[in-house]
């Protein structure tokens, strides 16, 4: 009679070890699917990633974003201590262009920061990255502090077998700016 019961009590607890084992299989999937794919490695198809390595990409892409919260933080805490009057005064500033070009196998992101004055020409930008070789993804504009400008673009190549030159395409983007 004894070992019927203890038989049923290691069934129950294998059962629920399973279902725990499927229930974090499942969070672990849902929190993979919230990182963007801009910050995952591009893997081959028969490549799996495993759970470490998903939970490694979850916390750095959370430090990221603590990163950039605190910096939005800063600029808010730097926009009040300014106040009202001086605002007017650095609206009218012209902000130097920044540009960023960033290479991963056929993955290319460009970021560019400019003045609301001295704009980039989104158009320009595509087709100087069509002509690379690129196939833009998605672009996104963001306007923050009253007088800068921030450009998001994410391209890919339209070949794997040529790929993209990050060097060429921010020696064009250098040339469209001056």
């Amino acid at each position: 009679m004894k070992s019927s019961v203890n038989g049923g009590r290691k069934m129950e607890r294998k059962e629920k070890e399973r279902e725990r084992r499927m229930q974090m299989k499942e969070l672990c999937f849902k929190l993979s699917s919230l990182i963007p794919n801009s910050t995952k490695q591009q893997l081959h198809q028969e490549d799996i990633m495993t759970q470490q390595a998903n939970l490694d990409e979850a916390t750095t892409y959370i430090s990221e974003l603590k990163q950039r919260v605190e910096k939005i933080r800063e600029m808010i805490r730097d926009s009040k201590s300014t106040g009202r009057g001086t605002k007017r005064h650095t609206c009218s500033k012209t902000v130097a262009p920044v540009i960023e070009v960033r290479s991963e196998d056929t993955n290319l992101e460009v970021k560019l920061v400019s003045g609301v004055h001295n704009r980039f020409k989104l158009h320009r930008v595509i087709a100087i990255l069509e002509e690379e070789g690129a196939d833009v993804k998605n672009a996104n504009i963001s306007h923050v502090q009253g007088d800068k400008l921030f450009y998001t673009i994410h391209s890919q190549a339209f070949s794997s077998r040529i790929g993209l030159e990050a060097s060429r395409v921010l020696e064009r983007l250098q040339d469209l700016v001056s």
